[in-house]
């Protein structure tokens, strides 16, 4: 009887000393509410629209130390953002959103089809390889909110 009694309080101190030693690691990691936004854009008659949003977006929170942002461009809106064609606004939002933090992907299939590579595009942008619905996903799947304005 004494030995169930040492065997229970024994386990019984482990569970304690484990629990305390997970709230205490829960306690001392930073709780980090930043939301994590994948924005979508294809159509290019909605860049104007679409990079307003993001600025709102930004300004809204109380900038991008508040919110991660990613900017995912495939299809005919990609051309918008070609060095040799962009208009001055569109070239200076995307340095902001740059310097910002915001994760400027262009589709790697609409990059060949259009026969454009990254020193071809606004400087920022990186290439999504396996395609941007790809990376959408990808982002989705780390616990970004999906956003196509």
């Amino acid at each position: 009887m004494n030995r169930r009694n040492i065997l229970w309080s024994a386990v019984t101190a482990l569970g304690a000393a484990f629990g305390a030693s997970r709230a205490k690691a829960a306690a001392e990691a930073p709780a980090s509410n930043k939301l994590k936004v994948v924005y979508h854009l294809s159509d290019a008659e909605k860049v104007n629209f679409v990079l307003g949003n993001i600025q709102n977006h930004l300004d809204g929170v109380g900038g991008p130390e508040h919110v991660t942002i990613a900017l995912v461009i495939h299809g005919p809106a990609l051309k918008a953002f070609h060095r040799a064609q962009a208009n001055p606004d569109i070239s200076k939002r995307i340095s902001d959103f740059s310097k910002d933090g915001v994760e400027l992907a262009a589709c790697g299939n609409t990059m060949k089809a259009q026969n454009v590579t990254l020193t071809d595009l606004l400087p920022g942008f990186v290439s999504a390889e396996k395609g941007g619905v790809v990376r959408l996903a990808e982002l989705q799947s780390q616990g970004y909110l999906y956003l196509r304005p």
